[in-house]
């Protein structure tokens, strides 16, 4: 018997099948096996199709049955992690009203940021425990404003994971975490942010019931197992944003665990039990899957690094090199610090870390006759590395203390430069385990069982590939570090006096 797992990205679809007993892996598919598009009428605009997630769920379902040899039955639980911040507006007949407007969108940026200066910096970093930003509710209201035919015709908002789920099901649900991660929760009060609401004129009702993280959310209807394939009463066990849910793919629940993930993008996500906020403009503060009302808090704190793999990959694709592996063994032969140059990665877009500027990508320090491309691979991988450190000394700021960093074994974190110079900065060991998102969805349809011990026992029997340990001297990181850090300070000043 089996649990699957899918993680709906703005990318690709995944879907996971899982032994209930073990926990272990049987498969993973992907669907389409090319990037789906995504729609953008304007610059910093982006939107896909609700129904084409669909779609491509039940595509993938299809492909995991079809190689494994199963049958619907013996699917006896569905988790799911999806892409967060979306938003999906329905009417009665539960039909999307538009398309969804997604995570990487930015048209709700100046309606954030105006509704932080109007309520006021405190209550939204005590309450909010965030700015309201670009986040899904000032999406919404982007929606109020400039559509209003739409609008009025909303019968509830969800965000990309509950629709999935209400497809499924034909019940519209969702979570505490979901509604903390579009900024519609309110911690001080534990409860939907109704100041909020109001401050965006937005009708309460719009809000989907909520339900628990782990537990039945709803079953598999007449209509969802025709389409998906999955045996109806089949029940939806587990929902989660992708973040959150890849700290609990990486055993991530408690104080001071910290999850790491090095793809195009970069993200430090940790753990704690304080509300306490100072850095509600740089960090993202999100109640994590083990929040509950009443309880001592489980926040996830959120640092994104947008500037991460994107800038190796740019390398790979505009050095003369044939592969990543080729990169890395150029970097190897060049001392820590590169001989001075310093690669400054942020050319993908603002910086939320860095006050939403836009640094861009500079290589400083290049000497035309002594360097190569050796030293600007090795640079890179510097680099990337330095900025989570900057971002760990932000978290730090905030009250984190880090006790366990546990990563995907992706593709910065498979670089020993990378990985050692994380360790050895942080002091701390860092775990690698080969896991996913949908994996770790599917395993999580077993939490609701409370076993979180069991849990953790899975992913480290069957996802631990190995253990970075800081070096003993790191004196050379650290220069090199400081280096780093202080081309970034005079690029930051200058950008900032623009």
């Amino acid at each position: 018997m089996y649990y699957l797992g899918l993680d709906i990205g703005s990318s690709s679809i995944k879907a996971a099948l899982v032994e209930m007993v073990t926990g272990k892996s049987m498969g993973v598919v992907q669907e389409p096996e090319q990037e789906m598009g995504m729609f953008a009428q304007k610059n910093g605009w982006a939107e896909q199709k609700p129904d084409d997630w669909w779609l491509y769920v039940c595509k993938a379902i299809a492909r995991l049955k079809k190689q494994h040899n199963i049958s619907r039955t013996q699917i006896k639980g569905v988790g799911i992690s999806y892409q967060m911040h979306g938003l999906v507006i329905v009417d009665k007949a539960g039909n999307p009203l538009r398309k969804s407007i997604i995570w990487c969108d930015s048209r709700a940026v100046g309606i954030g940021n105006e509704a932080f200066k109007a309520i006021g910096e405190e209550t939204c970093a005590t309450n909010l425990l965030n700015s309201p930003a670009n986040f899904t509710a000032s999406k919404l209201k982007w929606v109020k404003h400039n559509e209003p035919d739409s609008y009025k015709n909303i019968h509830k908002f969800m965000l990309p994971g509950d629709y999935i789920a209400y497809k499924f099901s034909n019940t519209i649900n969702t979570t505490i975490s979901g509604l903390s991660e579009g900024v519609f929760w309110d911690f001080k009060k534990d409860t939907v942010a109704d100041f909020l609401l109001e401050y965006y004129g937005i009708d309460k009702n719009l809000v989907p019931d909520i339900v628990e993280t782990f537990g039945i959310q709803s079953v598999v209807d007449e209509q969802g197992e025709a389409e998906s394939g999955i045996a109806k009463g089949t029940p939806i066990l587990y929902r989660a944003g992708d973040q959150p849910n890849n700290a609990l793919s990486l055993n991530v629940f408690n104080p001071g665990e910290v999850a790491a993930t090095g793809g195009t993008s970069g993200v430090v996500y940790a753990v704690t039990d304080s509300l306490s906020v100072k850095e509600s403009a740089r960090v993202n503060n999100f109640a994590h899957v083990n929040y509950k009302k009443g309880a001592t808090p489980r926040i996830g704190k959120l640092l994104c690094i947008n500037g991460a793999g994107i800038q190796y990959r740019w390398l790979l694709n505009n050095l003369s090199v044939n592969s990543y592996e080729e990169m890395n063994n150029l970097a190897s032969e060049i001392p820590v610090g590169s001989d001075g140059v310093c690669v400054i990665p942020f050319g993908n877009g603002a910086e939320r870390m860095l006050n939403n500027t836009e640094i861009g990508t500079r290589i400083v320090n290049l000497n035309l006759n002594n360097h190569h491309k050796g030293h600007i691979c090795r640079a890179a991988l510097e680099g990337i590395a330095f900025s989570f450190i900057y971002g760990m000394e932000i978290m730090k700021s905030d009250g984190i203390t880090p006790k366990v960093i546990r990563a995907g074994n992706d593709n910065l974190f498979r670089s020993e430069i990378f990985a050692n110079t994380v360790a050895t900065l942080i002091e701390q060991e860092i775990e690698i385990y080969n896991t996913t998102g949908a994996i770790g969805a599917a395993r999580a349809a077993g939490l609701y069982k409370g076993d979180f011990e069991s849990f953790g026992k899975a992913i480290i029997d069957n996802d631990h590939v190995m253990t970075f340990m800081p070096l003993k001297d790191k004196t050379a990181y650290q220069l090199a570090y400081e280096n780093w850090k202080k081309e970034l300070e005079l690029v930051f000043a200058k950008e900032q006096r623009k």
